[in-house]
């Protein structure tokens, strides 16, 4: 992994947004571990996801005029993206939704930089399961102009199927014909924390990463 990437595990795990053990998803699926970044709730967590995020677009040298984040979780993540990025020379606009399209003031369904034809915009969002919410972004940003959806980028990828054997991120990606980038696969999270301690503590341990093996054998994606 690159150095922002670990910093990023680090950061997982200071502020308990991944967690093992035993978890009811959603989706009725018994996990092993659980991915909640609604625990990043600080100036300090926040910023630092949006330096992390940040990281990886320049990284894979994403060209970016909007960063554009789903309504609501995604809103603090467009804000701290766009922040990390102007911090280090790259000034984009940033946008997202309103739930209820506005009809006083100034209007419109967007709040921020609105998108316009010609824009290279980056959804960036926390963990895709369905891909519902990146699919129903895209159309929005689609409606309002003759944008182009440059990347997505995301916290965790658990590398699980979606419709069909592919992973969710890999049919976006056909989908979209754009990078779907994932800060960190749950693998990678798995391997680089059974491999060190954090704050001098083991966070993975033999049985933790037996599990996660077990679980992806089951649900896992194919080549995931």
């Amino acid at each position: 992994m690159e150095a922002f990437q670990r910093d990023f595990v680090d950061l997982l795990v200071e502020y308990e947004v991944v967690r093992f053990g035993e978890f009811t998803l959603k989706s009725g699926r018994r996990s092993p571990y659980f991915v909640n970044a609604g625990q990043l709730r600080t100036g300090d967590a926040i910023a630092r996801l949006g330096r992390a995020y940040a990281a990886q677009l320049l990284h894979h040298r994403i060209p970016c005029d909007l960063v554009f984040g789903p309504s609501y979780k995604g809103v603090p993540l467009a804000v701290a993206t766009a922040a990390a990025l102007a911090a280090r020379g790259h000034d984009a606009g940033y946008c997202f939704d309103r739930k209820e399209i506005k009809d006083h003031g100034e209007g419109g369904r967007f709040v921020g930089m609105v998108p316009a034809d010609g824009m290279r915009v980056v959804i960036v969002d926390d963990v895709i399961t369905s891909g519902l919410s990146i699919r129903e972004a895209v159309a929005m940003l689609e409606e309002a102009g003759q944008v182009e959806v440059s990347a997505v980028v995301v916290a965790v990828d658990r590398q699980e199927r979606g419709r069909g054997e592919l992973s969710t991120l890999a049919e976006l990606r056909q989908e979209l014909g754009a990078p779907v980038l994932p800060m960190v696969t749950v693998r990678q999270l798995v391997d680089d924390l059974h491999s060190r301690t954090v704050g001098g503590r083991q966070v993975v341990d033999d049985q933790h990463k037996a599990a996660i093996e077990a679980y992806l054998a089951e649900h896992g994606a194919r080549g995931a």
